[in-house]
């Protein structure tokens, strides 16, 4: 009796080819890969989404700064202050009454590709 229920069960799944024999484990091994590899390029494009909005906020704190009347150097040093240890570049262009403050990092997750997040912001400085 047992032996034909087991004969039924290896009937349902069907007949063993020891040829295949790991096949399973090749075929894991590929989606293990396949599945880091979009988990990698995930995290880095929401580092460098987290990068660019840094970027942002820091131009518009350079503007707001600008727009009190601060001198050039107070308005790099607060927009350098929200980048934090990501460093950058910051530049201020006044023309007339307008101030635009313009700042780039590079990308952390992509530092040998040399991709940079820009960001600038404007506003009108009080005389």
């Amino acid at each position: 009796m047992a032996r034909a229920a087991r004969d039924a069960a290896d009937a349902r799944v069907g007949p063993h080819d020891p040829a295949d024999r790991g096949a399973v484990t090749a075929e894991l091994a590929v989606g293990m890969v396949a599945v880091a590899v979009v988990l990698a390029a995930v995290l880095a494009t929401g580092a460098a989404t987290l990068t660019r909005l840094t970027c942002l906020d820091a131009a518009r704190t350079g503007a707001r700064v600008a727009a009190l009347g601060e001198p050039d150097g107070e308005v790099v040093a607060a927009a350098r202050h929200v980048l934090g240890s990501r460093g950058g570049d910051v530049r201020v262009a006044r023309e007339g009454h307008w101030v635009t403050v313009t700042v780039s990092t590079p990308f952390t997750a992509w530092p040998a590709a040399g991709a940079r997040a820009r960001a600038s912001a404007t506003s009108w400085a009080e005389p």
